[in-house]
């Protein structure tokens, strides 16, 4: 199981202690790879970005128009937390939808 997020984000600490056996990559140093991303975006569409951060608060107008994609490869830390990888089945959040499917 990998957990792509933030070694310092809170939500993904949490997620960290609550699973067994879970790899974390922390986004601000490995990007999540482009078969992964592109399977999430998929999957998630918008949702992926997250909207409230102080990254995209500090993005103008210009840069909040392009493509989610190109968006999370330029800043990996606009994803929304945790982005879980398990067995090529992907959960995005640690809601407690994400917690039942995981066993936790």
């Amino acid at each position: 199981m990998i957990l792509y997020g933030l070694k310092t984000c809170d939500t993904c600490r949490k997620a960290l202690k609550a699973l067994p056996n879970v790899t974390l990559v922390d986004v601000s140093v490995t990007p999540v790879p482009a078969q992964t991303l592109d399977a999430a975006l998929a999957q998630f569409g918008e949702k992926l970005l997250n909207t409230r951060s102080t990254t995209w608060r500090g993005l103008d107008d210009a840069e909040r128009a392009k493509d989610p994609r190109d968006l999370l490869v330029t800043h990996p830390k606009l994803m929304k937390r945790p982005l879980i990888d398990h067995d090529g089945t992907l959960y995005l959040g640690w809601d407690k939808a994400t917690q039942a499917a995981l066993g936790v």
